[in-house]
């Protein structure tokens, strides 16, 4: 170990940053997030940057040129001018006094080394290559942030607020250490971090007060995967698939979507197909709240949004009824993120000004669209779940009086690497789709925004392109 990692109490103390540039700045504003008093020495004017400091009634400028005796009485001092004569000057001068001294991006010249900072205060993480390498530092932390939810500072927070009550109940450092695991990976953690926090209060204080400090109910994730690409995936639900002790998931949900999820966990199939439901709707709901009932942490794992055609608002109603605790994390759904990856956008400021998201089928395996709202002009239509019906979808469109000639497009399993794309218009679309053998999940696009997708379909797996103009009955890409 080259270096001592250590967390330095500046509050109240004084630092000093000699330098007046926009680097000086960002190393006054870490001291001054600290809690320290700064000054800044320069022989000149400092930098806009200072300006817009946190803390700036703690921040002092002096302008003057540089002198050893102007490091006495400071705790810390930064060197961070573009003369490097001066910097070594300034690392000299504060080694000889014994004072830490940091001079930026020259490792040899510190007597302590800035490492990248993950901060959920209290709670800190840092990161250090030891000078060698700041980018890898840099890209380790950007990792890490993905991992630890921004609300772990409140959690710690609450966690103080209770220290000296735990303390009282648990004597020994064994059983206070199980204790604080258990409250870490429990509900109670995810009632922080979903801003629940008088809940989170309650379910501790519980927690404290029972002989078997259990908690009596599981928890219910509704989570969005999005519309198939793992990398699509919000930090919040990768968090939560890596926790949870049971994946209820549907057909959307992608093999390497489903391989993220916490590998011990048990899974469980509920995927529904159109005339083939796994397991009706009703059971699924009543299945989520058996297992939260029985204590576990329950992923709704659920392609797209849960809230978009997807049918969660039905299931959190169930949850409600029953009392069970839950927590929605929205997903990219279908027809952002696959019109995105197909180099369509749903509004342009020549082609559309507004989009409707509409369903190919409903209840009882019918079709039964408000037609006048969706022909408006300077509109684009997303259908989902519209390939069986796509010949219907495409005659009902026409016969309610939008043009046999408008743009459109279907894409199939888009985000991922199998995604093709299939336009045409939308008098030739179901014969375009048939010959291409187009098959679920699908999502159909209809508008003059398709015009675009020659031109702005940036996503092409890997092997697969072809290039057909527009006015031609049919052009597929993959």
């Amino acid at each position: 170990m080259d270096y001592l990692p250590i967390f330095l109490d500046v509050r109240g103390r004084k630092g000093l940053v000699v330098g007046d540039s926009d680097v000086a700045a960002r190393k006054a504003s870490l001291m001054l997030n600290a809690g320290a008093e700064v000054t800044v020495l320069s022989a000149t004017p400092l930098a806009p940057a200072f300006a817009q400091l946190h803390g700036a009634e703690r921040l002092h400028h002096r302008q003057v040129a540089f002198g050893p005796e102007q490091l006495e009485g400071f705790d810390l001092v930064y060197a961070a001018t573009e003369d490097d004569a001066l910097n070594r000057q300034v690392f000299e001068a504060a080694r000889a006094r014994h004072v830490p001294v940091n001079v930026v991006d020259t490792p040899e010249q510190c007597s302590f080394i800035m490492p990248s900072i993950i901060d959920r205060s209290p709670i800190l993480v840092a990161i250090a290559s030891g000078g060698e390498a700041p980018v890898l530092s840099r890209l380790l932390r950007a990792r890490l942030e993905t991992l630890i939810p921004s609300a772990y500072g409140r959690l710690a927070h609450l966690a103080g607020r209770f220290r000296d009550k735990v303390r009282e109940r648990f004597p020994s450092t064994a059983e206070r250490r199980k204790f604080w695991e258990r409250v870490f990976l429990s509900p109670v953690a995810e009632m922080v971090f979903a801003s629940r926090e008088q809940d989170a209060e309650i379910a501790l204080k519980q927690l404290l007060d029972s002989e078997s400090a259990d908690l009596p109910t599981g928890e219910v994730y509704l989570v969005g995967a999005g519309p198939g690409n793992p990398d699509l995936l919000t930090f919040r639900a990768l968090r939560l698939m890596q926790q949870a002790d049971v994946v209820v998931y549907d057909r959307l949900v992608t093999p390497p979507i489903l391989d993220m999820c916490r590998r011990d966990a048990d899974r469980i199939y509920v995927g529904k197909e159109r005339d083939n439901h796994a397991v009706p709707q009703d059971q699924i709901n009543l299945l989520l709240v058996r297992l939260a009932k029985e204590g576990k942490r329950v992923l709704r794992l659920k392609g797209g949004d849960p809230f978009i055609f997807g049918r969660g608002g039905e299931e959190i109603e169930t949850l409600t009824e029953h009392g069970v605790p839950f927590q929605v994390v929205p997903g990219i759904t279908a027809a952002s993120g696959v019109a995105s990856y197909a180099g369509i956008p749903l509004t342009h400021r020549d082609y559309a000004q507004s989009v409707a998201f509409v369903t190919g089928h409903l209840k009882n395996n019918t079709v039964n669209l408000d037609w006048d709202s969706i022909g408006r002009p300077n509109q684009t239509v997303v259908i989902y779940m519209g390939l069986k019906g796509l010949a219907s979808l495409c005659r009902g469109m026409i016969e309610r009086g939008m043009a046999a000639d408008t743009p459109a497009a279907i894409v199939q399993q888009g985000t991922t690497p199998n995604q093709r794309v299939v336009t045409a218009t939308l008098a030739t679309l179901p014969q375009a789709a048939e010959t291409a053998q187009l098959k679920p999940p699908t999502l159909i696009i209809v508008g003059h925004v398709v015009k675009l997708h020659e031109k702005l379909a940036w996503f092409k797996p890997e092997g697969h392109a072809t290039v057909t103009p527009l006015d031609k009955p049919a052009h597929l890409s993959m």
